[in-house]
């Protein structure tokens, strides 16, 4: 996990009651939510792949990655669109979440660990906690959260050449 020691820009969304962020570095776009299609044997938490200019990007239902219950889709649920490396290779693989609200910058003052004790959050997904004013934005290691079981899953659905 690399320390924080520079402002940096994050977009932030929701996914229930809570506010998370990734670095605006990892984000390639937000979209509406479009048709996804299914993909059989694919685990619970892989809605199916979106058609994004050409090109199918795999999709994940953030919700249910992070043990939280379903919910319907609703007129602010968005796909956030990021591109990572894992295990050495550049994947671009689609989050949905509730809603997406901003972009913020946080300086390294403002953000601090995550507490090691009670946390709902799997510690090795959480790069740390921000602070903006009375509110905590939990901020994401997004390519934690995407293991290199994922990316067997998101190469077997996308064999593009490289």
């Amino acid at each position: 996990m690399s320390t924080l020691t520079e402002p940096a820009q994050y977009i932030t969304f929701k996914l229930g009651d809570e506010l998370f962020a990734i670095n605006v570095t990892q984000v390639r776009e937000v979209l509406d939510l479009s048709q996804i299609t299914k993909v059989p044997t694919a685990p619970s938490y892989m809605r199916g792949v979106v058609n994004v200019r050409g090109s199918a990007i795999p999709v994940i239902d953030l919700r249910m990655k992070f043990g939280l219950p379903r919910t319907a889709d609703s007129v602010t649920t968005r796909i956030v669109v990021m591109e990572l490396t894992l295990d050495g290779e550049s994947t671009v693989i689609g989050g949905i979440a509730d809603s997406v609200h901003e972009v913020i910058e946080l300086e390294a003052a403002q953000i601090k660990p995550p507490p090691s004790l009670a946390m709902r959050w799997r510690s090795e997904f959480i790069q740390g906690l921000g602070k903006r004013g009375d509110e905590f934005i939990i901020l994401l290691d997004i390519a934690a959260v995407f293991s290199s079981d994922e990316l067997a899953l998101v190469t077997d659905v996308n064999p593009t050449p490289h």
